[in-house]
């Protein structure tokens, strides 16, 4: 039993912790919840990390990006994690796609994981996101956040799951973000994410989660 992932052992076997090691895992943003989604991703010991962002760091990333330091302000977000996840897990083969996911590259990023984690920030590229993992036959686990409030879920593929949590008309405006509510998010969907990847039972499987940090209720309804 290697040392790194001793303390593992209990709430996982150690099959399981080796099964980790042969898993991919696609990340698509590093920013607020991509940053801490990839470095829990990285200490539970994935084998292969993909992470896909074309954004570059900025002042107003500091206040909830774990990736952003003062220091990598006008830096790339995928190298960015790239080095994180060396600094932290230097067995995880990381490959970091320094793009914005589109309709012409998503199938093609995409290709040959076990499962994808949304970490984006939009609408639109999500549903770009969506489409590709149904094309492909991939699980996603969604995840987004506005102020206090978060929401998750898991959508098997070939269901109309996003669909219904984004109809087509739907617009969202930028919304504020603080920095305890994409680290709940992002925990959240590495559990659900490391529970598929062991064929565990997945809890929010067609059910979407949605959190109030301010109140503390905590509601899912099925999708």
């Amino acid at each position: 039993m290697e040392e790194r992932y001793s303390r593992s052992l209990g709430a996982l076997t150690q099959n399981e912790i080796d099964s980790l090691k042969s898993k991919r895992v696609c990340v698509v943003g590093c920013g607020g919840l991509g940053g801490y989604v990839i470095e829990l991703l990285a200490r539970i010991g994935i084998g292969t990390l993909t992470v896909v962002d074309g954004d570059s760091f900025v002042l107003s990333n500091l206040n909830r990006q774990l990736l952003s330091t003062e220091a990598l302000i006008g830096e790339g977000k995928a190298n960015a994690a790239f080095e994180r996840i060396q600094a932290i897990n230097s067995e995880v083969r990381v490959n970091a796609v320094s793009e914005y996911l589109t309709e012409d590259n998503a199938d093609s990023i995409l290709k040959n994981h076990d499962i994808v984690l949304d970490a984006l920030d939009n609408v639109s590229s999500r549903r770009i996101l969506a489409d590709s993992c149904g094309r492909l036959g991939l699980p996603l686990v969604h995840g987004a956040i506005s102020g206090w409030c978060a929401q998750v879920t898991v959508i098997a593929p070939n269901t109309k799951a996003f669909d219904r949590i984004y109809p087509a008309e739907t617009a969202v405006k930028q919304a504020s973000s603080l920095s305890f509510t994409p680290a709940l998010a992002a925990s959240i969907q590495t559990a659900e994410a490391v529970k598929v990847l062991l064929g565990r039972e997945v809890s929010l499987q067609s059910r979407l989660l949605f959190v109030d940090l301010l109140t503390q209720e905590y509601n899912t309804v099925i999708i």
